[in-house]
């Protein structure tokens, strides 16, 4: 398969869960807005303003050359984390449900951590590019990346209670920095320090700690904590095979809490059934391995790398989501990428794809040194 063909699987992937998005938000949106005196289709015009917006970015983003990015990665690092130290800011910082995630600009609302997901998988990429003959060493291939520049600003997530997007987010510079060169025996010291960290949060906070039992016991918590995986996994039964019909599903009407976001799975799995369901998850499969496979084809390693980081933070939300959604992992807030509402993960992720897409075109044609995909040769 060619760089080419890559990025089209890629397009025509992103196409058919954008569309299905945008319908399954038609068809839940205006259950979320009763009672509240507004327009039955408000989500659905802000959810085809924020695809219009990220279409636009993506084309602008495929158009340039994502080699210049490289140039602005300290400035766009510093903005990055100082956009997330203001989430905890009052009267800037927005506190919902428990968790600091927004910023208030007066006329939107704004998620930092989205914008966080590319940026730091740019810095890496760049780190790695520049430094890739020291990526097996503790300090310039460990410490510096991975405390420093991908540490200070997860652990700005992780404290605004976004564990979800904290853990899709570690997993995908685990995964730059493992094809980077990273002595494996680091990143598994890494991942058992987080375990633990996660561990400790988890037990000294009651509200997670009953997420815990919920995921546990959904039937005896269904009507509290563990309302949204009760009912999602109810969701599913109803639609069987083939669906009950699109808009006509019931999980939507309150007893799915957050059926528009987080939980917008099990109400596809309801109306299109298993059958649209799974259709989900090998559309998301696909694109990632069609995104790998092109990632595998650059001879840049910058491109490489980039290229990884990027269809791992679309990969690793939509993972995590569905895992959620089907009671395999405790609720955690996730959105499922291109298809749940939600403007800010909704511009980033697509304009993930115009970059995977400027990566493609702008790669170097002349023949280069091969760069394996994971160097071995680190003394």
């Amino acid at each position: 398969m060619s760089t080419r063909v890559s990025i089209i699987c890629i397009w025509v992937c992103f196409s058919i869960l954008l569309a299905l998005g945008i319908t399954m938000v038609a068809s839940t949106g205006p259950c979320a807005v009763v009672g509240e005196g507004k327009n039955a289709f408000s989500f659905l015009t802000k959810q085809a303003c924020f695809a219009a917006t990220g279409l636009a970015a993506a084309l602008f983003l495929s158009k340039l050359d994502y080699h210049i990015l490289r140039k602005w990665t300290i400035p766009l690092w510093w903005l990055c984390t100082v956009a997330l130290a203001c989430c905890y800011l009052p009267k800037i910082g927005m506190n919902l449900n428990g968790e600091s995630r927004w910023l208030n600009l007066g006329f939107f609302t704004f998620q930092p951590s989205e914008a966080a997901k590319i940026c730091l998988t740019l810095c890496l990429a760049s780190w790695y590019t520049t430094h890739r003959e020291m990526a097996g060493t503790f300090w310039k291939g460990f410490v510096i990346p991975g405390a420093a520049i991908f540490g200070l600003p997860l652990a700005l997530i992780l404290f605004e209670k976004d564990m979800g997007t904290t853990a899709a987010l570690a997993m995908t510079g685990f995964a730059v920095m493992w094809v980077s060169g990273v002595r494996w025996w680091l990143l598994l010291l890494a991942i058992l320090l987080g375990a633990v960290a996660l561990y400790l949060m988890t037990v000294d906070s009651p509200n997670r700690m009953e997420r815990i039992y919920a995921w546990r016991d959904a039937f005896a918590y269904r009507r509290q904590t563990g309302c949204q995986q009760w009912f999602a996994g109810l969701a599913f039964v109803r639609g069987g095979i083939s669906g009950v019909g699109l808009g006509d599903g019931i999980g939507k009407h309150g007893s799915i809490p957050f059926a528009h976001t987080d939980f917008i799975f099990p109400i596809v799995g309801e109306e299109l059934g298993i059958v649209g369901a799974l259709g989900v998850v090998l559309l998301f499969t696909f694109m990632t391995v069609s995104g790998i496979i092109l990632a595998l084809q650059i001879t840049d390693t910058f491109g490489r790398l980039f290229a990884i980081g990027l269809i791992n933070t679309i990969f690793w939300p939509a993972v995590l989501n569905m895992m959620v959604t089907t009671s395999i992992l405790p609720n955690s807030g996730l959105p499922l990428p291109f298809i749940s509402y939600g403007g800010t993960n909704l511009l980033f992720t697509i304009a993930a794809i115009g970059l995977l897409t400027s990566i493609q075109r702008f790669t170097p044609t002349e023949q280069q040194m091969y760069v394996p995909l994971r160097r071995r040769d680190h003394t």
